[in-house]
């Protein structure tokens, strides 16, 4: 069972944000849903081999701690797991076969949690939508998100 304050996601404006009760108290949310989206929609640290959307890397421009990204939390895991997705390094990708199967890849890299939380792992489809825009859906047991990003066509 799972017991996170819930969120509700915004696709208009493209963000989450806490929900409220009508007593005006945070409302706890008993699946999986918060986690899936912490999980695709924070920034993963991107490695060092990593190319970055913007065309940088470690030979182009001087090595600062914010141009390969990472939720903040991850400096607080004692660990060394991180959160989150690399899905922000397809900032620049192309309408390619190669850019879905990244989209894939790292959605699976970040909801690695579900296997061991909830003895299945996640469920993961990617597809594109129409040129340009890449849809994604993610299912924890009986709970699922949907989602898409654009790309350059």
């Amino acid at each position: 069972m799972f017991y996170d304050l819930a969120l509700q996601y915004d696709s208009r404006l493209r963000r989450c944000d806490l929900v409220l009760g009508d007593d005006g108290d945070l409302v706890i949310d008993e699946t999986p849903i918060p986690a899936i989206l912490m999980s695709v929609g924070l920034d993963r640290r991107a490695a060092l081999d990593d190319p970055l959307p913007d065309g940088r890397s470690q030979f182009l421009t001087p090595s600062s701690f914010s141009e390969r990204r990472g939720a903040i939390v991850d400096g607080l895991n004692p660990f060394g797991e991180m959160t989150g997705s690399k899905l922000w390094l397809l900032n620049r990708a192309k309408h390619t076969e190669t850019t879905r199967l990244m989209c894939e890849f790292w959605l699976t890299e970040a909801l690695a949690w579900a296997e061991p939380e909830t003895g299945a792992p996640a469920e993961i489809e990617v597809e594109w939508l129409r040129r340009g825009v890449l849809g994604y859906r993610v299912m924890v047991g009986d709970s699922s998100v949907s989602m898409s990003r654009t790309v350059e066509s």
